[in-house]
């Protein structure tokens, strides 16, 4: 892999991160509207975008393994979910942090059900990222504990999408797997959506749109930096959405950065650095 490559690989996952947080941030501004009704733009707009490409590529619709697909959409969807009630309940950098827990659980998840060699440094990786967690909620009689429950277990549906991933990349490409998660989320959410749906403005209609459209170029953003570097090589910079994020909260929510979210935080990216690291040793043996 040429440095060339790498640069390429990095500046895409960086701007994947970037357009991560833009889509948090766009749906935390758009509060007011059902939960419901933010899940199924966020997915309809990646229909349509995606179908143009269906249409010069009739190939993408060609499904190998039907049983791993449909769980990737059930826990896909179940993840947005989560994620986006989270949104609605914490602060945008606490959400963001608490949802970038997945990867370990994928460690977790992907040593369980694929039987992969788990090391002893993502095992260290996994215990720092959950002393993070328990820093950044502060488990004693909070409120504040449940809307962050929200979103662990919004983290742990998206580490149980991504090992599905994992497994179905073998017999299905990118391209198949995003479109047909898109398109079964819209189908299952439109139904409720319609009995739910609150008139938007212009402004806030546009606000809608941008949620599935943020959504769908941060998805291609990173699927395409994969084809220039490995995922070992690029891993560490997804944790720039929590940057940006940290940064949009307090841009537009005027919310606070604690000692105690800082340091909860430093220690979730501490132990991507972690994993990231023994990734990396691997990939040079």
């Amino acid at each position: 892999m040429s440095d060339t490559n790498k640069r390429k690989g990095i500046l895409l996952i960086i701007l994947a991160a970037l357009f991560f947080s833009l889509m948090a941030t766009t749906v935390k501004s758009v509060n007011e509207f059902p939960l419901i009704q933010k899940v199924f733009f966020r997915n309809f707009i990646g229909v349509l975008i995606l179908s143009f490409y269906v249409i010069r590529d009739k190939s993408i619709l060609k499904v190998q393994n039907k049983k791993l697909m449909a769980g990737r959409c059930a826990f896909g969807l179940t993840g947005v979910f989560l994620y986006y009630w989270s949104l609605s309940l914490l602060n945008l950098s606490e959400a963001v942090v608490i949802n970038k827990l997945s990867p370990f659980f994928v460690i977790i998840l992907g040593g369980i059900f694929l039987k992969e060699k788990i090391r002893t440094s993502q095992i260290f990786a996994v215990l720092v990222a959950l002393a993070g967690i328990v820093v950044l909620l502060r488990p004693q009689m909070n409120v504040d504990i449940l809307p962050a429950m929200v979103g662990l277990l919004g983290a742990v549906a998206a580490a149980a999408a991504y090992t599905i991933i994992r497994e179905l990349r073998h017999t299905d490409g990118p391209m198949t797997i995003v479109f047909y998660f898109c398109l079964s989320s819209t189908i299952i959410t439109a139904p409720i959506m319609i009995s739910q749906f609150v008139m938007p403005t212009l402004t806030e209609l546009l606000l809608l749109c941008l949620i599935g459209v943020f959504a769908l170029i941060a998805q291609l953003l990173m699927t395409n930096a994969y084809r220039y570097a490995p995922a070992s090589q690029l891993s560490i910079y997804t944790y720039m959405n929590i940057i940006f994020s940290s940064l949009w909260g307090v841009i537009f929510w005027s919310e606070s950065l604690s000692t105690t979210f800082l340091l909860g935080a430093g220690l979730i990216i501490f132990a991507g650095f972690i994993n990231f690291y023994t990734a990396t040793k691997n990939v040079a043996k």
